[in-house]
């Protein structure tokens, strides 16, 4: 069944609809669901959603474009988080140079201070890197962590094999739908196949068929797969377990995580 590696299920957009858009997500064969934080509130929320669902899984981090909100402490708090619960990655973290260049300072360090944290814990990291990959790419270098994955992907087929030369997923989604998105297209179909996960980012980032402007869910992922199956001239089921595994080898915490429950029961 299909990962939604990226989706932001604790959004105010799902707000007291989260049992429906999970089981209308696992209806439609999204079988697992990756919850990123975005911001030190988001902490609880996203653990709390793990607790509530058993196949959701979070991520902890502080996301480029909260940054400007963050307190002095946030930092020691998000290493306390580590330290205390069970995420799956540090994320969703990164740089985002689309919004503003303004805090660009600011930004790498925050992301510097948060690669550095996942690889004191030894995980993976889910990154936002919007109009800002050679600069992610640089800090990436400089400060190595254990892979993890590039979240909507769009740059250059020379950025997308660095990505993957360090050991990096890139992340697809309702982007990659519209007419108009020919390199996202060309990217998707070309790169290596074991370089590839599925995502919605919902409620962002709407497919085609929802139209921008709409609240995007979990649930479409499957279409979005089998848009993605004829784009490569794939077997649908080919693509779910290919896209699966590979989210699994960027998030092993995963396997982890899912081996330690059934050995409880």
């Amino acid at each position: 069944m299909l990962i939604d590696s990226h989706c932001h299920l604790d959004a105010l957009e799902f707000n007291q609809q989260q049992d429906a858009i999970v089981r209308e997500a696992f209806n439609h064969g999204v079988e697992k669901i990756i919850v990123p934080a975005v911001n030190r509130r988001g902490f609880d929320d996203v653990i709390n959603l793990r607790k509530k669902f058993p196949n959701c899984f979070y991520a902890l981090g502080f996301h480029p474009m909260y940054i400007n909100d963050m307190k002095d402490d946030d930092l020691e708090t998000l290493q306390s988080y580590l330290k205390t619960y069970e995420p799956i990655a540090v994320g969703e973290i990164g740089l985002d140079f689309f919004v503003t260049k303004d805090n660009k300072l600011i930004q790498e360090e925050i992301f510097v201070a948060q690669l550095k944290l996942a690889n004191a814990f030894d995980l993976p990291v889910i990154m936002h890197v919007r109009q800002a990959i050679d600069d992610v790419l640089k800090n990436l270098r400089r400060y190595p962590v254990r892979g993890g994955i590039a979240h909507a992907f769009n740059g250059s087929m020379q950025q997308a094999e660095a990505f993957i030369e360090l050991g990096f997923k890139l992340g697809f989604g309702g982007a990659m739908t519209y007419s108009r998105a020919t390199h996202i297209q060309m990217l998707a179909k070309t790169l290596p196949i074991e370089s590839i996960v599925l995502e919605t980012d919902a409620p962002d980032i709407p497919p085609s068929w929802l139209g921008h402007g709409s609240r995007n869910a979990p649930q479409e992922l499957h279409q979005i797969a089998t848009f993605f199956a004829e784009l490569r001239g794939m077997n649908l089921d080919s693509v779910v377990a290919i896209s699966h595994q590979n989210t699994l080898d960027a998030l092993p915490k995963i396997v982890q995580l899912c081996t330690s429950s059934k050995n409880l029961h």
